[in-house]
């Protein structure tokens, strides 16, 4: 038995406790983007918030996509607030309230800062052409998703945690050697101060080509056993050797032009153009009418993902057992991993086939057990 009934239930609990407040977060978030995009309430949105700033078309289209993003994170403060509530209710939070509004606030200037500028320049290009603006939006998408998927280590990372060079010393270099071992190179082993927020444990390579590091969460390094910490960063390595990053990032790209694409061919029916309350396109009051269908398939794009995800997750953890041939310490580091952050570790296959990126504890440890044998 790998987990006593007493860590399954705990587990279990949170899962159950925190659960109606993340999926109502999720269908509050889509209710409201419904309600705006496919109704004319949108529509008066951005006309009213425009009328402030002067009633030009900019002012339409810049306000009204900074009240959309803000009234988003308004509405998902309480469920986000609850969430916390009940994790830090179980001991996996360290921040106080302060810190986690000011996080808040962070990401939503971050959300503002990336938003507003994107939106501006693709009511730049409906106005251009109310049919054919989606040609070049898909590939500026595209662009855009490979460049912020390589600035995200350097520019957005720092915004929420202090990274430190890990000290000389045997466990920096077993991280380094076994990157090396693996031919994969990075630039450093940094710690990052995650205790700060929460007890949960975690690793990651971070960055391209001359950007790449390691990164180990300072939870872990003062938790784990060392040969834990060389398992989960061995995990980590995987994606880097099988490029998942990478394939990510292109099929991310290709993905986010396609999903442009799809928008274009929306945005020309008619009774969604009139149930919104937009003449066009190039309308800034179709906005929330963007807004709603980009959520929705968002949502539906979902559990695909997810599916992705999980097969990626399991071929690194096949790639973890490789590098370091020890299923032993694997299986022991995936317990360690799943007591300490409180996960279930066998949901509910509905709830995984939704929603999980990772294969449950159990089958990760099914899996170290059958690499052995």
């Amino acid at each position: 038995m790998d987990f006593t009934p007493e860590e399954v239930a705990r587990g279990r609990a949170l899962r159950r406790a925190q659960a109606p407040w993340v999926l109502g977060g999720r269908v509050a978030g889509l209710g409201l983007t419904a309600v705006l995009g496919f109704t004319s309430a949108g529509a008066g949105l951005v006309t009213a918030v425009g009328g402030v700033f002067g009633g030009s078309r900019t002012a339409e289209v810049l306000g009204g996509a900074a009240a959309l993003l803000v009234l988003g994170q308004l509405l998902q403060l309480p469920f986000g607030a609850r969430v916390r509530s009940v994790r830090a209710g179980y001991g996996l939070v360290t921040q106080g309230w302060g810190g986690w509004a000011v996080d808040v606030l962070r990401g939503l200037g971050l959300s503002l800062l990336l938003g507003l500028p994107a939106v501006y320049g693709l009511y730049a290009l409906t106005a251009w052409s109310p049919q054919r603006w989606w040609l070049p939006a898909a590939g500026a998408a595209a662009v855009l998703l490979v460049a912020l998927s390589f600035l995200y280590p350097l520019l957005v990372e720092p915004l929420f945690n202090r990274f430190t060079p890990m000290p000389p010393g045997p466990q920096r270099s077993a991280l380094l050697g076994l990157a090396e071992r693996d031919r994969v190179a990075v630039r450093d082993v940094l710690v990052a101060d995650a205790s700060r927020r929460t007890t949960a444990l975690n690793a990651y390579v971070s960055g391209f080509g001359a950007t790449r590091r390691i990164v180990a969460y300072d939870t872990l390094l003062s938790t784990a056993e060392p040969s834990e910490v060389e398992l989960v960063v061995a995990h980590e390595l995987g994606h880097v050797k099988h490029r998942d990053v990478l394939t990510g990032t292109a099929l991310g790209a290709l993905g986010a032009a396609m999903a442009v694409a799809l928008l274009g061919l929306l945005l020309t029916l008619r009774p969604l153009l009139d149930a919104s309350g937009a003449a066009d396109a190039a309308d800034p009051r179709s906005l929330p009418l963007l807004a709603a269908c980009a959520a929705l398939v968002s949502a539906l794009s979902g559990p695909a993902q997810c599916a992705v995800s999980r097969r990626i997750e399991t071929r690194a953890d096949r790639h973890a057992l490789e590098l370091t041939g020890d299923p032993a310490q694997f299986i022991a580091m995936q317990r360690r991993l799943a007591v300490t952050n409180i996960s279930d570790v066998d949901p509910p296959r509905l709830l995984e086939l939704l929603f999980a990126t990772h294969p449950s504890a159990t089958r990760r440890i099914a899996a170290a057990r059958a690499w052995r044998s």
